[in-house]
């Protein structure tokens, strides 16, 4: 009888057990949270940018007179406007007189180098020395096919200069300020510099173009469609008005290409799902 009790008691032991497994097979189970990540929005997390200016003097910025810079004052009032932004920190390495294989060279410096590699942005200007020089070594017999030549070298140096400032960061943003001509007030007999100009704009374009996160932004138009004086006492350099419109010019390609391209950081929120 005691052995018969036994064998009913571990009989109804084994049903409890088998039906709680079935009723817990039939219970719904709940997902666990996951993780998904969104963009920041621009402004949630203003950020300080480092923009590194080379390049000659109009980087320098002669014929601004209030000695700041030339365009960067500008530049920097319209960037701390912008939103996710709250500070702009410019490290200015124009030199008055340099061409593309003198910045090329101030490049392998290593204060230059240090600067690049902490940098959001590198602005350049460039190339309008070299456009004297051929004037200057063939000024007794000028001919077109000077600036073309010249050109090609124009080419390779403005390359160069680029795979420099990329090889310290490659994740740097690249702005290059093309070429103006101040020419026709001293060499009002050359009528071809406005398409020597236009020319060198383009390969210049070309070059830059052809670099992820770099942009070319043209501002030849601004001093060729005008009735406004925009130069420097010198007829060559911008004054302040020409600096003013050339940072205009230049907001507007960072405004649109430029800043959304800046690195973006995620934040983390949770989702439940169903």
């Amino acid at each position: 009888m005691k052995k018969l009790f036994t064998l009913l008691i571990l009989f109804i032991f084994l049903m409890t057990s088998c039906s709680q497994s079935h009723q817990s097979a039939l219970l719904p189970v709940k997902e666990a949270a996951i993780q998904v990540y969104k963009p920041i929005p621009a402004d949630f997390l203003p950020r300080k940018l480092t923009v590194v200016t080379a390049g000659d003097s109009l980087t320098e910025g002669v014929g601004d007179s209030t000695g700041h810079g030339g365009y960067i004052p500008y530049i920097k009032t319209m960037l701390e406007k912008e939103k996710g932004i709250n500070e702009v920190d410019f490290y200015n390495y124009g030199v008055t007189g340099n061409r593309t294989t003198q910045l090329l060279k101030r490049l392998q410096s290593q204060e230059m180098k240090t600067a690049l590699r902490k940098a959001d942005l590198v602005i350049l200007t460039i190339g309008g020395n070299d456009i004297m020089k051929v004037v200057k070594d063939h000024i007794s017999n000028l001919q077109l096919s000077d600036f073309t030549k010249e050109k090609e070298s124009y080419i390779v140096h403005l390359q160069q200069i680029m795979d420099a400032i990329i090889a310290e960061n490659p994740q740097v943003s690249i702005v290059m300020i093309g070429l103006y001509n101040p020419f026709s007030k001293w060499f009002s007999n050359i009528k071809e510099m406005d398409q020597i100009v236009s020319d060198w704009n383009q390969a210049g374009q070309t070059v830059v173009t052809s670099y992820p996160n770099a942009y070319f932004v043209d501002i030849q138009d601004i001093f060729q469609n005008t009735n406004e004086n925009l130069l420097f006492t010198d007829n060559f350099h911008p004054n302040d008005k020409g600096y003013e419109l050339i940072a205009g010019r230049l907001n507007e390609t960072l405004e649109k290409r430029t800043v959304p391209d800046l690195e973006k950081k995620s934040y983390m929120v949770s989702k439940e799902e169903n």
